[in-house]
């Protein structure tokens, strides 16, 4: 917003800088030289009327207009009201009126300034028209050159070329004889946006060079290669029998407003861009006239930028020429992954032969001639056959003079392909068999996985349990537990022991607390006792990896004084139970099996298991 605010404030003071020195010099003295030009502009028909207007100071009290050299004024004009300039109307244009103008003003105090630079005022129409033309042509592709020639059987002073919406400004090139004709070349390129537009061309004699012939034919010259390529299609197809309906449909992504279609191309542009609204060419009923190659162009209205090109579309007219015979071999019946031969054959001859299927969009294949003998033949090949292969085939001939003109088409073979049903049952059982071995496998190992979790040895557990050799035990933060072969091992710190009960496989354990079973543990131990209903359960500890938070041991408070109870069954009787302790240190477990009591020999009813829990 404040760079908009600047510019019109520049742009008042910058006139008032300019008004102030032109006050300047008038104050001084000095008149500033007085400005000219022409409307509608400085080439004009012969008879029509023109306006020349001269700018000059405020103070001025008269204008004059000189034409030529002459010293005496052809026009004199009083400024008009509250101006700095007036206008010279001439109402009918001529070679009388044509040539070199200046104009110039009168203040009273200073005198006459200086006259204004010189206008070329031409007048057109004085003489035949020469031709204009384009080479190679012209529509021209982006980077590329292109030449204007200017042609004129009477004229042999000077060429000029114009383009149209210019700045009037006129190329001048001095003609050169050619085959009886004054020619001049204008070179143009290499070939851009602005060079794309509407040019004529005058002559005009070297005795009088302001007045000019009639202009010339317009010349488009078209610039293409701007915008991506729209795509052309045909309508049913790209191969009609004559006097079929044919429309061909120009495509593309880009929003264009007008559309070009040209013919037969080959290596050198069009000549013309015919253009229309409409993406669509409906040819009509077809003949031996519209056989050719065809590419469509995309563009925008008011401009004279074209995209590139499409691709080339040959269009194919059959119905010239006597048909040719339609075999397949060994037959038309064929079998699934096998080659098959279609032969097109004719009596008279084609050194072209074409092949096409129904309700294909793809183009025809062609073959050319092989053997120059009667009859007159070309073999198809295709294979290994599926499928897309099954259809209705026909073949066609041409000749090399006539590329896009066929014959009448052969009759009709029909390609069947055998096998197809086995084929998919076979390739149908082989998925389903694949998936059925896949589902068996999957519950196998499911199933393994189970059992193997249920046969788990404490030694198995133990062993899972344990770090890599070398590996430091990490120091728990909040919580560990400790092993030791008897529950009154000697500690420092207030040990929590809690039994566990597992008396079902596949249910949870129970958790308890337990106090100290010795009255030597200065720190009031809590045994965690691991009572086992199985007999092959008999050593080894089976904890989870998962480290016993205090809020487990909390939930199971309320078995507390079972375990207690069922701790001292144990270690009043007679033949102690087989006891084993387990230390748990930040995930790692390590057991060691106490010695049988020597109070009792009686073998111990169950196994026990205990973790004590040491809290920081």
């Amino acid at each position: 917003m404040e760079g908009r605010a600047r510019t019109p404030v520049l742009t008042a003071l910058l006139c008032l800088g300019l008004c102030q020195d032109l006050w300047n010099q008038v104050q001084a003295g000095v008149t500033p030289k007085p400005s000219i030009w022409a409307d509608p502009g400085p080439v004009v028909t012969w008879g029509s009327p023109v306006t020349i207007w001269c700018q000059g100071s405020l103070q001025a009290d008269v204008y004059h207009l000189y034409r030529g050299r002459v010293s005496k004024p052809v026009y004199i004009e009083a400024p008009q009201d509250s101006s700095n300039k007036t206008s010279f109307f001439i109402e009918s244009m001529s070679t009388h009126t044509a040539g070199l103008y200046q104009c110039a003003y009168h203040i009273r105090r200073n005198g006459w300034s200086e006259r204004s630079d010189p206008l070329r005022l031409v007048v057109t129409g004085a003489y035949s028209a020469p031709s204009l033309s384009a080479h190679p042509g012209p529509v021209v592709a982006s980077g590329g050159n292109v030449s204007l020639w200017c042609s004129s059987e009477v004229t042999s002073g000077t060429f000029h070329l114009l383009k149209e919406g210019g700045a009037n400004s006129s190329q001048q090139m001095e003609p050169r004889i050619h085959h009886g004709r004054w020619q001049a070349l204008f070179p143009v390129g290499p070939v851009n946006t602005s060079h794309g537009g509407t040019y004529r061309c005058y002559g005009s004699p070297s005795s009088y060079p302001y007045a000019w012939s009639q202009p010339s034919d317009p010349l488009h010259l078209e610039v293409t290669g701007v915008y991506r390529e729209p795509s052309l299609s045909a309508q049913p197809g790209s191969l009609v029998l004559s006097g079929d309906n044919l429309t061909l449909q120009c495509r593309s992504e880009a929003d264009f407003d007008r559309f070009a279609l040209t013919r037969d191309e080959g290596l050198t542009p069009p000549q013309h861009l015919h253009e229309q609204h409409s993406p669509d060419f409906p040819l009509g009923h077809v003949s031996h006239t519209h056989g050719g190659q065809y590419r469509c162009y995309g563009g925008y209205n008011l401009s004279h930028v074209w995209s590139a090109p499409s691709a080339p579309l040959d269009i194919l007219i059959a119905g010239m020429y006597e048909k040719p015979s339609l075999s397949a071999q060994p037959g038309p019946s064929v079998s699934w992954g096998e080659n098959v031969t279609l032969r097109c054959r004719s009596e008279i001859w084609f050194d072209t032969f074409h092949l096409s299927k129904e309700g294909s969009p793809a183009p025809p294949q062609h073959l050319r001639l092989q053997d120059t003998a009667a009859p007159f033949q070309a073999n198809f090949t295709i294979g290994p056959v599926t499928s897309d292969h099954e259809g209705t085939y026909r073949c066609y001939g041409s000749n090399s003079t006539s590329p896009h003109l066929l014959s009448l088409p052969s009759d009709l073979l029909e390609l069947r392909v055998s096998g197809l049903t086995w084929y998919l049952n076979v390739l149908i059982g082989v998925t389903v068999a694949f998936v059925l071995l896949l589902s068996l496998l999957l519950l196998f190992l499911l199933t393994r996985h189970q059992r193997q979790d249920k046969r788990r040895t404490p030694a198995q557990t133990q062993a899972d349990l344990q770090f890599p050799a070398g590996a430091a035990d990490p120091q728990p933060k909040d919580l560990r537990l400790k092993i030791s072969s008897s529950p009154a091992a000697d500690t420092q710190e207030q040990t929590l022991y809690a039994a566990v009960k597992d008396t079902q496989p596949e249910e949870g354990v129970e958790l308890g607390h337990q106090q100290s079973l010795h009255d030597e543990d200065p720190q009031g131990a809590t045994y965690a006792q691991v009572n086992h209903s199985r007999a092959r359960l008999r050593q080894g500890v089976a904890t989870s990896p998962a480290p016993l938070s205090e809020e487990l041991l909390n939930s199971k408070h309320r078995q507390a004084e079972e375990d207690r109870q069922m701790h001292r069954q144990a270690a009043a009787s007679e033949d102690p139970q087989d006891v084993t302790y387990a230390q748990l240190n930040h995930l790692i477990l390590r057991r060691e099996m106490t010695p049988p009591s020597s109070q009792s020999e009686e073998p111990p009813a169950e196994p026990s298991v205990y973790a004590a829990l040491a809290i920081h």
